[in-house]
């Protein structure tokens, strides 16, 4: 299929890209193009006009501070899957990307296209969600953060507005000795997650969590914080009875059926996840914590 017909625009400076979407009724940013592209040719969208920003170089990179970590929203998805310095502070990103999409769509994509996209099986606002993330969106009056509680407004609903263009995601890295994991089912390979857990935890020096962070992806309208989760395992050695807690507490989260299985299907599979992402987490919190 063919897209519907756009005015085309690509801006050489953020500020011209802004200056576009501030007079363009209609239009939508085009950065890695591979969700948007798509939906153009099967007519999802009817945009007037796009305004493609790869050519605002300035806004991809990754930075690394002690106590903060900022990753440019043009910064491709596959550099960020092989940054060994990111790896290093924060290596759920390259656990995350390794199951979104292929390599092929991971060399285009960009980590601020999928934020912006907002698919709740999209592995990338999950991970966003689960390191209490803020997003930098920048329109004619300059930037601003966004938590990203606020950013995730609506199913495929970033709150942005029309003339602002996200330029950044930054986070707080966890302590060294944390433990991760990103599990996630899907069909085949590549195909958005029926339902995905995010995992972060730290145990203190007596095997104690102190610290942890649960995000569900894929069975409901947008990524959630399992906060029910999180309280069970804080205080505890993570044991059994801590872990069924947290799988029994996933019946709070929002579930929506579809073509690909009933709300209480992708449940199922979201406590199969977490399970599995719990167990992954604590031992690798635990073998961390010995090294």
């Amino acid at each position: 299929m063919k897209p519907p017909p756009f005015t085309y625009f690509r801006p050489d400076t953020l500020q011209e890209a802004i200056a576009i979407l501030a007079r363009t009724e209609n239009a939508k940013v085009l950065a890695g193009g591979q969700s948007l592209m798509a939906m153009l040719n099967l007519r999802y969208v009817f945009p007037d006009a796009l305004v493609d920003i790869n050519n605002l170089f300035d806004i991809a990179g990754i930075e690394i501070r002690p106590d903060r970590v900022r990753i440019g929203a043009m910064t491709r998805q596959r550099r960020i899957e092989i940054d060994d310095a990111l790896f290093e502070v924060t290596p759920i990103f390259r656990e995350a990307l390794k199951l979104v999409g292929h390599r092929q769509t991971r060399n285009r994509g960009t980590i601020g296209g999928s934020l912006c996209h907002l698919d709740p099986a999209s592995e990338l606002p999950t991970l966003a969600l689960l390191l209490d993330a803020e997003i930098e969106a920048t329109g004619p009056h300059g930037p601003r953060r966004i938590p990203v509680g606020e950013f995730i407004t609506g199913f495929m609903m970033p709150g942005i507005a029309a003339d602002e263009i996200v330029t950044a995601i930054e986070f707080a890295p966890w302590s060294a000795t944390h433990g991760h994991a990103f599990q996630e089912f899907a069909r085949r390979h590549g195909d958005f997650a029926v339902a995905s857990a995010a995992v972060l935890v730290e145990r203190n020096a007596t095997g104690i969590i102190g610290r942890a962070a649960i995000a569900i992806g894929g069975i409901g309208s947008v990524p959630q914080r399992h906060a029910a989760g999180e309280a069970s395992l804080i205080g505890t050695d993570g044991g059994a009875e801590a872990i069924n807690l947290a799988l029994e507490s996933c019946s709070e989260l929002e579930a929506l059926g579809d073509f690909h299985g009933s709300a209480e299907y992708r449940l199922s599979v979201a406590r199969a996840m977490l399970r599995k992402s719990l167990s992954i987490a604590l031992a690798r919190a635990s073998d961390r914590a010995t090294r």
